[in-house]
């Protein structure tokens, strides 16, 4: 694959690249020609020890020594843009490659995994399991991807272009891109942000998953029509629900994004009942498919809903198959069952929003509730839940003081309008966000239950903690023991089938705890809850909250949830996609069919091959839990040095994430002037090392544990273990990719800064601590020398933005130096860090 990728990727940018010289644009040949000077520059510079804005100058009084200061930035600017451009196309260019450069057929995928079990005559058992498994993608509102929906129409087209070597389209699409803004002039609105990602469902998903799973029953030789488990993959949908930290979701949007979804899938409908109706052209067949279209047509666009729910719409479709069964021996009946299996899988909801809120939020609510009717909650927390538990109905909205009170009393009532509209698949979890307690998750519990459920013997709405910091992971298992065994929770549990849904949060557990000691923790929590679960007859779903990088639980997942063993709950997996790693990796058909059908199968042989590295025995839990606690002692120690959050604040770019106008939810969730660290978003903590080339989130402490326990003698354990365990792999190996993204010379100026230079130092030695005993650990001669595709990608996106890492460098220094933030200065670091984030693609 390694040479494949070098002529299929590598050798094509070089050859595409130079028609950027060609454009005929004001100055563009002359920064296209200066562009690969500044970046040898960069290159030789950093090596020899220049600091950033010695090589910016260096490179002005060498190749323009009479220029002026605005023609100097004028240059930058440009070198700005044109590289934003070579980001894009290297990016089409490798989406091209996909197919070429991943093995479609081989591990991981549908046809290796069928294979594999005919081999070892697991069928039987795989087809048990299909019934009741399920991946559910949940598409989050959460902002890391900072191309606008024209530049990401253009990288489609671009995409096919290249695929057939169209030299004529590519130029002109090059020329369109030229001509197009890449930044954004306004924030989206939260509507804008599903509006965005229903794209993706309608163009991507749609299409990926009812491919899947028409190949997947047809090789298993099952019927598509009367397929028991329709939801075996499907996709969640955060934007319009997600109110965590996000003050502009309010009860309307929520309403309006789950009838964008509705009108959405009937759209899709539409146009495949037209295309069935081209092949199924038989009396007895004909003049139903006509009145299913004129159907779909009046619900979508003459305010005449003939289908209000998907069973309506199935129930003609039926017919439509028993008349071409009885009078035509079944010609074409491929085509109405695949059309059949779709709206079984998409019903009327296309996706299943959850709405979400944080904890801290609904003790608000309830304090103001309890102010209302002249009472006082207060009490140790058993008290407190009695009283909470004894709320019997909700004052009169117009009495609350706090309209955000208001609004979220507002956003549980709207719940039932939406579920009366599009089913209860559209709507039926609600979240709680930093949930540290039982309290936390009765208020919300009773709260639904008096907007929603107060009439009906079965509240149809889920209750999902999410477990963040690594305290919270460690009391998961007893908050939700006792939660089991509590009548009033357990009667409405056995109403939803005893099954219980629980979110880890791996972004804020790293940002909590660093990265080994949030992933243990993590795995332990899933563990315990597993058991405490099965002891207590209740079936629990894991939904990992993973962001894009390793550091937000991102990286290589599929390793993860092949990994987990018989202690982990294996029913379904879920998992949230967002930002760049949507577009990246689930954005072309080809891709996410691809990244799918891997959790897939990962899930799948999870169950049906429990082998060796998948059960850790009692000394390597005992030797991973002791590396994770080194590593934890070494996080929170750095995490304490009195320069860490002033760093995060005035060195790195973290307050301009605030100004990209990619999403709509503010850069922290507290009111207050001040950075709290405990306040802050775990994109843009992760996201502000990504900028600076420092990527702590993703390593910090694996050094200095690593190296604790070779000085006990243990580094031969360690590396058996690397070798005996597939879960140990996956977290070392996502480290690596941490890493390996990393570029310290590009702020080791800041060793000579008064304020900074001992804490830089402390990051550059752990830095390279790191990489050593990885290496040791893994046997490898470099680091990700096992994936050399992965690895030989990083290094082109790299070197391709290593220019706007030295410009953004160049003026962060300025600033430190001069003490003067300018409006020239932080536009330099604002439009250099679009460039840096969209060539990692999970860097956020």
């Amino acid at each position: 694959m390694y040479k494949t990728y070098d002529t299929q990727v590598a050798k094509r940018f070089t050859i595409y690249n130079s028609l950027f010289l060609d454009l005929p644009f004001n100055h563009i040949y002359r920064t296209g020609t200066l562009l690969p000077i500044l970046g040898t520059a960069c290159q030789d510079g950093f090596q020899k020890g220049l600091t950033p804005k010695e090589i910016i100058a260096g490179f002005f009084d060498e190749l323009m020594p009479d220029s002026t200061p605005t023609q100097q930035s004028d240059l930058l600017f440009q070198m700005i843009q044109y590289v934003e451009r070579q980001v894009v196309l290297f990016d089409s260019i490798e989406d091209a490659a996909y197919e070429k450069i991943h093995d479609l057929k081989g591990k991981g995928t549908i046809k290796a995994l069928i294979d594999r079990t005919d081999n070892d005559n697991k069928r039987e058992e795989l087809i048990e399991k299909l019934k009741t498994f399920s991946v559910r993608l949940t598409l989050t509102a959460h902002p890391t991807q900072f191309y606008p929906g024209n530049v990401l129409a253009i990288i489609t087209d671009l995409e096919n272009a290249i695929r057939t070597d169209d030299i004529g389209t590519i130029n002109s699409l090059l020329q369109q891109l030229g001509k197009t803004g890449f930044t954004k002039r306004e924030k989206p609105t939260p509507y804008d942000e599903a509006v965005s990602l229903i794209w993706f469902l309608e163009n991507v998903f749609y299409q990926s998953i009812s491919d899947i799973m028409i190949r997947l029953l047809g090789s298993l030789n099952i019927p598509l029509h009367d397929w028991e488990n329709p939801g075996l993959l499907k996709i969640g949908f955060w934007p319009g629900g997600d109110r965590d930290g996000n003050p502009f979701v309010t009860h309307t949007t929520t309403k309006q994004v789950a009838e964008r979804l509705k009108k959405w899938v009937i759209k899709c409908y539409y146009r495949d009942v037209r295309k069935v109706r081209r092949r199924l052209t038989f009396k007895y067949v004909e003049e139903i498919l006509i009145k299913i279209e004129r159907g779909l047509y009046s619900t979508l666009f003459e305010n005449n809903p003939v289908y209000q729910t998907k069973d309506q719409l199935l129930a003609d479709l039926m017919d439509a198959r028993a008349g071409l069964i009885e009078h035509h021996e079944g010609l074409f009946l491929d085509v109405l069952d695949q059309f059949i299996l779709k709206v079984k899988i998409f019903g009327f909801h296309f996706a299943c929003m959850d709405m979400r809120q944080d904890s801290r939020k609904h003790d608000t609510l309830i304090e103001e509730i309890f102010q209302l009717q002249g009472k006082e909650l207060q009490g140790t927390e058993d008290e407190q839940i009695a009283q909470i538990m004894s709320l019997n109905e909700l004052p009169e909205l117009a009495a609350f003081q706090d309209p955000f009170n208001q609004e979220m009393l507002e956003s549980m009532r709207v719940i039932d309008s939406i579920q009366q509209e599009g089913g209860e698949e559209i709507l039926n979890r609600y979240i709680i966000s930093n949930c540290q307690s039982r309290k936390h998750l009765l208020e919300v519990f009773k709260l639904n239950q008096l907007c929603l459920g107060k009439d009906k013997d079965n509240m149809p709405l889920d209750i999902v903690p999410l477990f963040e910091t690594i305290d919270d992971l460690a009391e998961a298992p007893e908050i939700m023991a006792w939660l089991y065994t509590m009548p009033e929770y357990k009667k409405h549990l056995a109403f939803r089938g005893n099954k219980q849904t629980i979110m880890l949060g791996f972004s804020d557990g790293t940002k909590d705890g660093g990265y080994l000691q949030a992933n243990w923790s993590i795995l332990r929590a899933k563990e315990e809850m597993t058991r405490v679960s099965r002891e207590n007859g209740i079936k629990v779903v894991f939904f990992d909250g993973r962001g894009g990088p390793p550091a937000r639980g991102g990286g290589n997942m599929h390793n993860f949830y092949a990994s987990l063993g018989e202690k982990v709950e294996n029913a379904e997996i879920q998992v949230t996609i967002q930002g760049q790693t949507i577009s990246s990796n689930y954005g072309k058909q080809a891709s996410c069919t691809y990244n799918f059908e891997q959790l897939l199968s990962a899930g799948l042989e999870n169950h049906l091959y429990i082998g060796a590295d998948k059960n850790l025995n009692v000394d390597q839990r005992a030797l991973i839990d002791e590396l994770a606690g080194e590593a934890y002692e070494s996080y929170k120690q750095f995490k304490s040095h009195p320069m860490f959050v002033p760093y995060l604040e005035h060195v790195t770019p973290l307050k301009y994430f605030g100004m990209t106008n990619i999403g709509s939810r503010p850069l922290k969730r507290g009111k207050g002037g001040g950075l709290k660290f405990e306040d802050l978003r775990a994109i843009p903590f992760v996201g502000s090392w990504a900028q600076m080339k420092q990527n702590i989130p993703g390593f910090y402490g694996v050094g200095a544990a690593v190296s604790v326990l070779e000085k006990k003698g243990k580094l031969g354990e360690l590396k058996a273990l690397y070798n005996d365990s597939l879960f140990f792999r996956a977290l070392l190996g996502n480290s690596m990719q941490s890493l390996t993204k990393c570029f310290y010379p590009a702020t080791a100026y800041l060793k000579q800064d008064k304020n900074y230079g001992e804490f830089w130092e402390i990051m550059y030695d752990e830095y390279l601590r790191s990489i050593e005993k990885l290496k040791e650990v893994s046997s490898m001669d470099e680091l990700m020398g096992d994936n050399k595709v992965i690895k030989k990608s990083i290094e082109i996106r790299e070197r391709i933005v290593l220019p706007l890492i030295t410009v953004q460098q160049y003026a962060i220094q300025k600033i430190l130096e001069t003490g003067e933030t300018t409006e020239l200065l932080q536009k330099l670091i604002l439009r250099s860090m679009f460039g840096i984030i969209n060539a990692a693609r999970n860097a956020a």
